[in-house]
């Protein structure tokens, strides 16, 4: 599986490099995020741009990881770059209902910091 991490002092993105999304690379992004939480980072973005095909929901089922992983340790898991071709099998799967997408790697950003922004605020009081 090919990615790329990059790694911030509030959150690390995680680029998938791959065409296809599929049952050979899920079990590599989710592992990745596994490794992410365990190194302390609680808000991971998940950028799926570059990603043009995916056939099958059970392999989103890697999301559903990141996401629970992230909550559990206080943070936000967010996808973002999802295009016309994969967006109707994440309809379809309902995982929209769990985890956060937003349309650019700029409004993840922009999202996690306004939350912790926000719970610096609530911790000051």
């Amino acid at each position: 599986m090919k990615f790329s991490v990059d790694k911030h002092d509030k959150y690390v993105t995680l680029k998938l490099k791959e065409p296809r999304f599929t049952n050979d690379n899920a079990p590599g992004l989710k592992s990745e995020l596994y490794l992410l939480n365990a190194e302390g980072f609680k808000n991971i973005i998940v950028d799926l741009s570059q990603v043009k095909e995916c056939t099958d929901a059970q392999d989103l089922s890697c999301l559903l990881v990141g996401d629970r992983l992230c909550k559990s340790a206080g943070g936000l898991f967010i996808v973002t770059g999802i295009n016309d071709q994969i967006a109707p099998i994440i309809e379809l799967s309902n995982i929209f209902q769990s985890v956060t997408f937003v349309n650019t790697l700029a409004e993840a950003t922009d999202f996690i910091f306004m939350d912790e922004l926000e719970k610096e605020f609530r911790g000051a009081q």
